[in-house]
């Protein structure tokens, strides 16, 4: 396990976005570097970039063309490694995003695999040996190779899958077992590019649809486990403090199959929805744990996450995120002091916690943007970085025509500039809380974590992490609940008091008491 992932606060950067120094209306390395110290002022020591490998961008960089050269729009190689290096001067890891699932259709590898000559790629990705042949339980691009067969895809259909095999065969003329030397071939071809980027300076990665690789396989995926514990073996026995980190949402699956954290995301009945994202399916009404109106569940929520938390202790991590690249900014549903609750909540848990970029501020999702990259939905909440009230908010030089995205041109948008002058704003808050989760052990990853008031339908919720006691009332109006201990007010939004073995928290707030 690598031991700086005890005290890590990552941040994410979505590199198209986040800080323009050439003027093309695209971020690039160099604005990344130049915001080292900014990122370091958080409070965060780590940073997981989204990707920024060659590609012809399908999917905003999950369709990668080339894994071992950085896209020309964000620079070179070089400058990438010189990331690492400024990085780490001050004390900040950087995890890269590996996408391991797939490819683009313009990769090499896929070049190769159409066509219709047996070659050492032919079997990369999964071809059905007839054109002729598509099970409509899968999904195929069909007919447009000279290769007689067609080939499945992952999501897009730019995307081909890269081959690992089917845990089960049921059309044994396509299908090959995860044995195979082929399958075993697109498995050793993945540690090879992981190679080449810790060798270069990188710290791990995060591994985008790390459930994806072998199909035919639900539950627990044992075959997609076995691809996972063979790359965690290479990875302790030759790069013992790199990280790996997993887009499973399933922590007692994913930590068994030797990731070191997993993240707790927006799926169907888990705790981070129950948290955070939870709507009525009738009416659209929010009914997430940290909306203000009260209508939450905290006992859906612990629930699920404390069996997932007692099945992994010891061995990994869960990581809470403020948000991601592929969900809608807090900010969607909550207000700004709601989202200011959620968020610190997020940095007073175990694990290892994700901030993304311009959450700390409390951007908002900006409704109503077309699609760019294949980000669809998922578009409003990829615009770019508030730095201050220059033109585009002091993202890039170029013309409002010529961004990656729109900037968030209304009057109340918020910057870093404004929010650094206001004890009390978002980000400052955010600052506040990471501190504190640095200065204390028991706030950190491995900390311990005890509930000690959680009743459906009832607030506040009260936990204890060591010798210190969280209470977090995210409603509007006064609440009240036992509680037996009373010390030092270390942390809080809002106000709350300790009487009688009873604490009265007033709306909307969130105390840390350091117990006697």
């Amino acid at each position: 396990m690598p031991q700086w992932l005890k005290d890590a606060v990552f941040y994410e950067i979505y590199p198209q976005t986040f800080c323009d120094t050439n003027g093309d209306g695209i971020g690039d390395i160099a604005g990344i570097i130049s915001k080292l110290d900014y990122v370091k002022s958080l409070g965060c020591n780590a940073i997981w970039l989204n990707p920024i490998f060659d590609s012809p961008f399908m999917d905003a960089g999950y369709d990668v063309r080339n894994y071992k050269l950085v896209a020309e729009r964000y620079g070179t190689n070089d400058d990438l490694v010189e990331l690492f290096n400024k990085a780490h001067e001050k004390g900040i890891k950087i995890l890269l995003d590996l996408v391991p699932g797939h490819t683009s259709d313009q990769c090499e590898w896929f070049i190769e695999s159409q066509k219709p000559e047996k070659n050492e790629f032919s079997n990369r990705y999964t071809w059905t040996d007839s054109v002729w042949e598509a099970p409509p339980q899968y999904k195929f691009v069909c007919g447009i190779t000279n290769r007689d067969g067609n080939y499945l895809v992952n999501f897009f259909s730019s995307q081909p899958a890269l081959n690992y095999g089917f845990a089960e065969i049921t059309h044994p003329n396509w299908q090959l077992p995860p044995s195979h030397p082929d399958c075993q071939a697109t498995v050793e071809a993945m540690k090879d590019v992981m190679r080449f980027w810790l060798d270069k300076g990188a710290d791990g990665f995060r591994v985008d649809m790390a459930d994806s690789l072998v199909k035919n396989e639900d539950g627990e995926k044992p075959e997609t486990c076995k691809v996972w514990r063979n790359i965690r073996k290479m990875l302790d026995e030759e790069y013992p403090e790199a990280a790996i980190i997993s887009e499973w949402s399933r922590p007692h699956t994913s930590i068994g199959a030797g990731f070191h954290s997993d993240f707790y995301l927006d799926h169907d009945n888990n705790g981070y929805r129950y948290l955070f994202r939870e709507k009525d399916k009738e009416t659209g009404e929010c009914k997430a744990v940290f909306s203000k109106n009260g209508k939450g569940d905290i006992t859906k929520f612990l629930d699920d996450y404390l069996d997932e938390l007692k099945a992994i202790k010891g061995k990994g991590y869960i990581s809470f995120i403020t948000c991601n690249h592929d969900t809608p900014r807090m900010t969607k549903m909550f207000s700004p002091l709601e989202a200011k609750l959620a968020y610190s909540f997020v940095f007073l848990m175990p694990g290892v916690p994700f901030l993304y970029y311009g959450d700390e501020i409390g951007m908002k999702f900006m409704e109503g943007l077309q699609s760019k990259e294949g980000g669809f939905s998922r578009t409003g909440t990829r615009t770019p970085m508030q730095w201050d009230d220059s033109a585009n908010h002091g993202f890039s030089t170029a013309s409002a025509d010529k961004l990656y995205l729109p900037v968030d041109t209304s009057a109340d948008a918020p910057t870093v500039s404004a929010q650094e002058k206001d004890e009390d704003s978002i980000l400052n808050t955010i600052r506040k809380v990471i501190k504190l989760r640095h200065e204390n052990e028991d706030l950190q990853s491995d900390g311990d974590f005890e509930v000690v008031y959680a009743e459906s339908g009832k607030y506040p919720f009260i936990f204890k992490r060591g010798k210190f006691v969280i209470a977090v009332n995210p409603t509007d109006k006064e609440q009240k609940a036992p509680c037996k201990f009373d010390g030092e007010q270390v942390f809080a939004i809002g106000k709350a008091c300790v009487e009688n073995e009873e604490i009265t928290m007033l709306p909307q707030s969130l105390v840390v008491i350091k117990v006697d």
